[in-house]
């Protein structure tokens, strides 16, 4: 929902700074209106700083706005923050009081009875209620240290770190072939210079350098040996046939797979573990609702 508001309030910037102020005059007191504008007036809960045709304007609502809209200033440009009276006095006047001309014009040409905006105003209605109901219902929700080491406890094995591996590869047609380079790579000499001169892979260029890699890609047989406990780092494996040849390969370093500990992952948890109640007590919720309600769907209409 705040972000919703900050949209709308950032479009409604742009279109009032188009209108010029010029033509607004800002005065202590205005006459009442007696058009239909002049009888909508919101429940004011704050300090009142102005009045629209006697539609008020509370402090409350300018500190909010302000704050919303600082909340988008880029931090190279702290300049264009709002951080003074007269900046906001400024906000004011150029934003909140043009809105609210803006929106009584409108109800005073009866725009709110156009059934577009009314089914929209609906809408919105519908939405707002939806969120309250849905805060009311699990704003009581807590996650206890309990629940959270239970988690971490249970699932800690699938919460490492994804390892990588950075590979280089030989690719060669002949399996004759791939056997003499792996002689000669045991026998010492250097892995990313035979890449170059006899390996057909794109890799060659880079003397078979795949970079850091990932359990995932590559074909099966490749991420089996690669992702292997036998093979460490310096490790070269033996000849094995792929989809472009037959394959050598060596680990040059390994980073990642480590198990991250409880406390690292404390927060990350405790959001997981509050979300999901939330979803089983809305959950629970509609199921209890729905048992009590009468509910038709014309699966034959639905086209």
């Amino acid at each position: 929902m705040e972000e919703k508001g900050l949209i709308m309030s950032i479009a409604l910037f742009f279109i009032f700074s188009l209108c010029g102020c010029d033509n607004f005059s800002f005065t202590k007191k205005s006459a009442q209106r007696t058009k239909k504008s002049a009888t909508t007036t919101p429940v004011v809960t704050g300090t009142i700083i102005a009045k629209v045709n006697n539609y008020p304007i509370t402090l409350e609502e300018l500190n909010k706005e302000v704050k919303r809209y600082n909340e988008t200033v880029l931090k190279d440009k702290p300049e264009m923050k709002i951080n003074t009276p007269e900046k906001k006095i400024a906000y004011l006047k150029d934003e909140m009081v043009r809105r609210i001309l803006i929106y009584q014009e409108a109800l005073d040409r009866g725009l709110d009875r156009n059934p577009d905006v009314r089914k929209a105003l609906e809408q919105t209605k519908q939405q707002l209620l939806i969120y309250k109901l849905i805060e009311n219902e699990t704003n009581k929700i807590s996650v206890t240290s309990g629940d959270i080491e239970d988690y971490y406890n249970r699932y800690k094995d699938s919460l490492r770190e994804p390892e990588q591996r950075r590979i280089r590869e030989i690719v060669v047609i002949s399996e004759s072939q791939a056997k003499d380079l792996l002689i000669r790579l045991l026998q010492g000499e250097d892995f990313a210079s035979l890449a170059r001169q006899y390996s057909k892979a794109k890799s060659a260029d880079k003397g078979g350098d795949l970079g850091f890699i990932k359990p995932e890609g590559k074909f099966k047989e490749f991420r089996e040996i690669a992702f292997s406990d036998a093979l460490g780092v310096g490790s070269i494996s033996s000849v094995f046939r792929g989809p472009d040849g037959y394959y050598i390969i060596k680990i040059e370093a390994i980073k990642g797979g480590q198990q991250k500990s409880l406390s690292e992952m404390w927060d990350d948890i405790k959001r997981g573990l509050t979300f999901l109640k939330q979803q089983e007590r809305v959950n629970e919720l509609v199921g209890n609702l729905s048992r009590k309600a009468k509910i038709e769907i014309m699966e034959d209409k639905v086209k």
